[in-house]
């Protein structure tokens, strides 16, 4: 959604020319595009220094909680307490010892870790400085330099009118530069219709064969059609759905006429945002998509982080890992423990 002033439209020939021009621009590499590689360098040594920093500070432990391992190691056995798992019952040693012992494990923290991205024309939105496109990256970025420093191998999805470039789990930080860079030199896209998140899913369900972590970061404004594609991905990957919102989204501002213009369908709509009961039915239908989303996304068991423009990106990380914790370690999904 935007905010403008009444304009005359381009016209479709000039839109095609634009958006040519824009999927040109995003095939650029770092011989082309140097100052884009300085720019995700840049990007990158501020949050290692200040978010990055603070976040692998605060978590030590915690960091075992935020993703789980693809694998066990068989650490020791115990006597078997009130509450353990039965299915981790050592029946030999049972028998043995006339007393139930249990196996315990450690997970193998060798992960893959995918970041299937909506860099869709409304992620360009922004009430403040800082827009939802923004946000996302910095999130991508913060989160691929973290696990690729747990040796953790990272790669990336981007979604913008199609997926149009998929780059493949590595660890180093070069890789991760190269992700970061892909994501900043992007140019705005036009209207090219309306988002279709079932496209990024449906790829990504058909790439990913190794069991891995995948961050869904969207801003969810999409035709419907992904919900089945997501519950799917989430049966066989640990999934991370990553919503990403502006507070002006949720409440129409009391500023007097204006236009309000969809910029991925281009469709414009002059309304009178001095009329309160205008204002409480955005506010009422704003409301009643949350909820629809948030039944959507524990139907398919999926963990939930919502980013907002105006918050910090450190502290919503930080709230994730405690509700992630609190997660009993037997259970992968809400759908699952339910």
């Amino acid at each position: 959604m935007k905010w403008l002033r009444p304009f005359d439209p381009p016209s479709p020939a000039e839109i095609a020319a634009a958006n040519e021009a824009a999927l040109a621009s995003n095939a650029t590499d770092e011989t082309h595009d140097p100052s884009g590689f300085r720019r995700a360098e840049a990007m990158l040594r501020r949050l290692e220094w200040t978010t990055l920093k603070r976040l692998d500070g605060i978590l030590h432990g915690d960091y075992r909680t935020l993703l789980r391992g693809v694998g066990l190691d068989l650490a020791e056995l115990r006597e078997y307490q009130f509450h353990d798992d039965v299915r981790h019952i050592d029946w030999n040693v049972t028998a043995r010892m006339q007393t139930p012992y249990v196996r315990q494990f450690t997970e193998d923290r060798d992960i893959n870790a995918w970041f299937l991205v909506d860099l869709s024309p409304s992620a360009e939105f922004g009430s403040g400085e800082t827009n939802k496109r923004d946000v996302s990256i910095e999130f991508v970025a913060l989160m691929a330099r973290l696990l690729s420093q747990h040796s953790n191998r990272c790669g990336s999805m981007l979604y913008g009118s199609k997926v149009d470039t998929v780059l493949p789990p590595r660890s180093d930080r070069r890789h991760i530069l190269r992700m970061i860079h892909s994501m900043l030199q992007r140019s705005v896209l036009g209207a090219v219709g309306a988002t279709r998140l079932a496209v990024l899913l449906d790829r990504a369900a058909q790439t990913l064969r190794r069991r891995c972590a995948v961050f869904v970061v969207s801003d969810f404004i999409s035709e419907d059609g992904w919900q089945r594609p997501l519950g799917q991905l989430a049966q066989r990957h640990d999934v991370v759905v990553v919503r990403v919102k502006d507070p002006m989204e949720g409440a129409l501002p009391n500023v007097g006429l204006m236009t309000l213009e969809d910029p991925e369908t281009g469709e414009q709509l002059f309304v009178d945002t001095t009329d309160p009961a205008l204002r409480k039915r955005y506010a009422g239908a704003v409301q009643a998509r949350d909820q629809v989303l948030a039944e959507a996304f524990t139907k398919a068991g999926v963990q939930t982080l919502t980013l907002s423009t105006d918050q910090s990106l450190l502290e919503n990380l930080l709230g994730y890992v405690q509700r992630r914790a609190r997660q009993p370690r037997g259970t992968r999904s809400t759908r699952e423990a339910a």
